[in-house]
């Protein structure tokens, strides 16, 4: 690799004029930036780059302005978020149809939409990532079909449960909090994970943008995070949600729109990514050339790639699965629950499957469009997470990249506060109120919620240190984890009278030691093995539940009476 024959090469590209900063190492470490009047900016990410021009001091002013209206939302709420546990850990059940609309999806989202997806179709092209958005657009339309008003009205009627450990345990009536624990201790594990990738999001956000170091732009903006979710809690973080929904679906269409402008039209963006092997195939994958993770550049300037590989029945499974981890998602699901009237969410589920239509679309096209227009800028599958970006800074006017960049914040914010809560609400609710210290004051759970989510914070912090963590892989461990532990168990318990406490309790160990096991020791074997490990996982539980459930001695006939009353009545 020619490292700097490789950067230079970018040159006649856009007209854009080059500059050099710092270089050193290979182009692996080079990111780029649209700094003023066109420059196009190369910097070593290995090294600590403090100076910022004028374009990049209109994005973070925009940026900053977007923050402080996200701080003042979090003071609104501050004091109905102190006047009790309820309120500050689900709103007081009383939240309107859009609102939870748009904060389900903005929350379930979060920066893979603008960073990761686009990343998997610049990279790979187009069908590893529109059979994944095909699978979650079928799996949100049917979890707010299925599992939307059921779940609201039965986890009223189940001792009004304002978590999802506290619903699957009041469900089969427990007295020894086992499934309660069990769902607790996987919901603080995954969503470590979840809020650590939100962190690896904003920390290459802003270091890409202004070029400053990495893991000094993930801390700020990890507590950024905290401080807000820390003083508005669940209110907070909803009103914030509906707001950056508007603000993630405006910067997807907007950037969208001006990549096909660039590019040329439609047709030359079909024509150009047709012209790379396996690129714009549905049933086939580009294989970018690399040496030592980077793609290699040919003599012609234009990067280089490998005959198309194929893309068969069993990897389709694998990514339409992703739908299935809807069904286990607490930040969305805690959202139904959350809604003032469960006939509220036929409105919410349309607004939310639109939503999730065009920002699935528009994320997919804007990754094709970025390897149209920029083909050589973005050399490592890391990198290439940074195309949204890209195509933004060099798109507009510096304070409306400003605007368009606050979608990934947004993205970002709307989740990671969502994950950061739930899995403080699943310690102080039901592990500290509910096992360790039963007669503990609500104060006392608040109190208990907001260090938790402070440590859980550090934790994720820790994890997103590693600056070349590739945001869609980190997501998709943690989604499989959630959707394999939660979504069969989630099913059964509002679909099927005969599910018992002991299929509960061998489903979610089964599902969520699975999603573990065939990711570390079975996928790395291959073949058949390569399949996403939600699917096997999934399955597997769904069959444990089942013959467990059989198996063991019938639920009581007050848990099948409330399962009936679940079925009939309007809450």
């Amino acid at each position: 690799m020619k490292s700097l024959a490789a950067v230079l090469r970018y040159g006649h590209m856009r007209g854009l004029y080059i500059c050099i900063v710092k270089l050193g190492g290979t182009a692996s470490n080079l990111r780029p930036f649209i700094g003023d009047e066109g420059f196009l900016f190369f910097y070593n990410n290995t090294k600590e780059d403090n100076s910022m021009d004028g374009g990049s001091v209109q994005i973070l002013i925009a940026m900053v302005l977007y923050m402080a209206v996200i701080i003042a939302i979090g003071l609104y709420y501050a004091k109905r978020a102190n006047e009790s546990s309820d309120n500050y850990l689900i709103g007081g059940r009383s939240l309107g149809p859009w609102v939870v609309a748009m904060g389900a999806e903005a929350s379930d989202m979060s920066g893979w939409l603008l960073m990761g997806l686009p990343g998997v179709a610049y990279w790979f092209g187009l069908s590893d990532a529109v059979w994944t958005a095909i699978g979650l657009g079928i799996g949100t339309y049917l979890n707010w079909l299925l599992v939307a008003k059921r779940l609201r009205t039965y986890s009223h009627i189940a001792g009004d449960a304002i978590t999802i450990p506290d619903f699957f345990s009041n469900r089969f009536k427990e007295d020894k909090k086992v499934i309660m624990i069990i769902a607790a201790l996987f919901i603080l594990v995954f969503f470590s994970v979840y809020a650590a990738s939100c962190f690896v999001t904003v920390g290459k956000l802003f270091s890409t943008l202004f070029g400053t170091k990495y893991i000094y732009m993930m801390i700020i903006g990890a507590l950024f995070v905290v401080f807000y979710t820390f003083i508005g809690g669940f209110l907070a973080e909803s009103a914030s949600d509906f707001m950056q929904g508007i603000v993630m679906i405006f910067a997807l269409t907007t950037v969208l729109i001006a990549g096909v402008v660039t590019a040329g039209g439609l047709s030359a963006v079909i024509e150009n990514a047709k012209a790379i092997p396996g690129f714009f195939d549905f049933f086939g994958i580009a294989q970018p050339l690399l040496e030592g993770g980077v793609q290699q550049i040919g003599e012609s300037g234009k990067p280089l790639f490998g005959e198309a590989g194929s893309y068969g029945l069993l990897t389709i499974i694998s990514t339409l699965s992703w739908g299935l981890g809807y069904f286990g998602m607490p930040q969305v699901l805690l959202k139904f629950m959350a809604i003032k009237k469960s006939n509220d969410l036929k409105l919410s589920r349309r607004i939310a499957v639109v939503w999730v239509a065009i920002s699935l679309t528009a994320a997919v096209a804007i990754g094709i469009i970025g390897r149209v227009v920029y083909p050589d800028a973005l050399l490592t599958q890391s990198a290439s997470e940074s195309i949204f970006i890209l195509m933004s800074t060099n798109s507009f006017i510096p304070i409306f990249a400003g605007i368009v960049m606050a979608g990934i914040l947004a993205a970002t914010i709307s989740s990671s506060d969502s994950y950061l809560l739930i899995a403080a609400s699943a310690f102080s609710k039901n592990i500290y109120q509910g096992i360790m210290k039963k007669e503990a004051t609500d104060k006392q759970v608040l109190h208990v919620s907001r260090i938790t989510l402070i440590v859980l914070a550090i934790i994720a912090m820790v994890i997103a240190l590693d600056e070349n963590s590739i945001i869609f892989k980190v997501v998709s461990f943690a989604w499989a984890g959630f959707g394999a532990t939660f979504g069969p168990i989630m099913l059964f318990s509002l679909f099927w009278k005969r599910t018992t406490r002991t299929g509960a309790i061998a489903g979610m160990l089964v599902g969520g030691g699975m999603v573990f096991i065939w990711k570390l020791l079975l996928k790395p074997m291959g073949g058949v093995f390569g399949i996403y490990e939600l699917f096997p996982a999934f399955v597997l539980s769904c069959l444990v539940i089942y013959i467990a459930s059989l198996l063991s001695e019938e639920p009581s006939k007050e848990i099948q009476d409330e399962f009936e009353l679940a079925k009939t009545l309007e809450v």
